[in-house]
């Protein structure tokens, strides 16, 4: 049973880099753009991961969920949508030639916005291009981020049909005064019923996505929510805490009007969907992630090869070098990350009479990949063993050392707390260190001292 220690907490609720990228996107930088990207591409075929991850960014949603963070559109008509399509497809096709066809896909990944509430039609354009230009290995995941409330059977067996084999379903709460405070829809189909069909089908690695934090919910209402996401069965769930940055994110002081849990009701929250989820035989996954034993996620976790990018969790199997397409995708490669134009319009213009939209990016030497590594290894595996990172980069474990700027008085408030050992150059984060990751993160991070950027609290 998992009571968390609302001291140790409070001790470690400051604001700070959530990792899904390292250095974070506050570091990227106009004065990279589309010609960096292409040498960046090119130089990537030598450099591992060896297989391709491919994002894709669907923007437009029917309606805005006031508490969304992601780069969307409402309101578009269907000339637009087509539009956008054709030029996605013609930025795929571009800059798909730099990428060896040596290489194998291994996973897709569609975001959004409300990737499902395009047509099957349009969807299935872009899955053709991209089957069209890349080399699919046998094994490949093919994963879509749906709206439940715009999903139904006719919608899934088409995306089979496309080679679609994993959704992840944003529910974030089933409470209907919450989904109105929040502006989002109820579903389409009963979830546990969707569910049900989506295995019958073929999909695996199922996720139901909820957010906790949000107007209306109690700690009670979010035990129900959380019950009736666990009966329904997938394979894996995700208990997100809301972040409330309205200074970034204008349209959330909209919730301001109902008022929003306080610290302490959220942290009950997540207490209460950890102990649930173990019980109910999930094992915990990172912060905020469960799996069921037998999933990939779980078996990853267990020989400490879990990975993560920008759209999530991941294994090293099925993980690449993402290359991002679609207004605002980043695209993750060793050497380098790229952003697109996050606006429709300045996309479409520049994808049109270039080929490419990068608005800014960031070239990493070979200190800021070691501390990636360092980082990414502690906040997914919650180990980091310094001896085969030097390994990996054929460097000395000093080289390790210095590139993470470390010196243990950075760390030992966290072994005091009893958050983290070290033995053999080797770092376990133990206990309720999980839930201050990101802090623990931070102690291996030399470029916070630079202090770009305005971050959410950790915990």
């Amino acid at each position: 049973m998992l009571e968390f220690d609302r001291n140790l907490l409070e001790k470690y609720n400051i604001a700070g880099p959530r990792y899904t990228s390292y250095p974070p996107a506050t570091f990227f930088h106009e004065e990279y753009g589309n010609e960096n990207y292409k040498e960046s591409v090119i130089l990537s075929n030598d450099e591992k991961p060896e297989s391709v991850s491919v994002y894709v960014h669907i923007p437009f949603c029917p309606q805005l969920c006031t508490f969304c963070g992601c780069t969307t559109y409402t309101g578009m008509g269907q000339s637009t949508i087509e539009k956008y399509i054709d030029v996605l497809i013609k930025e795929i096709e571009l800059v798909s030639k730099d990428v060896s066809k040596d290489r194998k896909l291994t996973q897709v990944h569609w975001g959004g916005g409300t990737p499902n509430a395009i047509s099957a039609d349009l969807i299935r354009k872009v899955t053709d291009t991209i089957k069209a230009n890349f080399n699919f290995a046998d094994e490949y995941e093919m994963a879509m981020e749906c709206s439940p409330a715009y999903l139904d059977y006719n919608m899934v067996d088409q995306l089979r049909d496309m080679g679609f084999n994993r959704i992840s379903l944003g529910i974030q709460d089933f409470k209907k005064e919450v989904l109105t405070a929040i502006n989002r829809r109820p579903a389409k189909v009963p979830v546990k019923d969707m569910i049900a069909y989506l295995k019958k089908i073929g999909f695996s690695g199922i996720n139901l996505d909820l957010v906790y934090g949000l107007p209306f919910q109690t700690r009670d209402s979010f035990k129900e929510t959380v019950a009736e996401a666990l009966e329904a069965n997938p394979d894996r769930l995700v208990t997100f805490s809301y972040a409330h940055i309205p200074q970034v994110i204008s349209r959330q002081r909209m919730l301001e009007q109902y008022g929003l849990p306080t610290p302490d009701e959220k942290i009950s929250m997540l207490e209460d969907a950890y102990n649930m989820a173990i019980e109910a035989g999930y094992v915990a996954i990172g912060m905020d992630h469960f799996a069921r034993p037998d999933d990939e996620f779980a078996i990853a976790l267990e020989e400490k090869k879990l990975h993560r990018n920008f759209q999530g969790y991941c294994t090293r199997e099925t993980t690449g070098q993402v290359y991002g397409f679609g207004t605002s995708s980043i695209s993750q490669l060793f050497n380098a990350y790229s952003q697109n134009e996050k606006t429709i319009k300045k996309y479409m213009e520049r994808v049109e009479a270039d080929g490419r939209a990068v608005v800014r990016g960031y070239r990493l030497n070979q200190k800021e990949q070691i501390v990636r590594q360092v980082i990414n290894e502690l906040m997914c595996n919650y180990y980091a063993d310094f001896k085969q990172i030097a390994r990996d980069f054929s460097v000395s474990i000093d080289d390790v050392y210095t590139a993470v700027e470390f010196a243990e008085e950075k760390v030992q408030s966290f072994i005091s707390d009893g958050l983290l050992t070290i033995k053999n150059d080797a770092f376990t984060v133990v206990g309720q260190g999980r839930y201050v990751i990101r802090n623990i993160a931070m102690a291996f991070d030399p470029a916070l001292k630079k202090g770009k950027g305005q971050y959410s609290k950790t915990v």
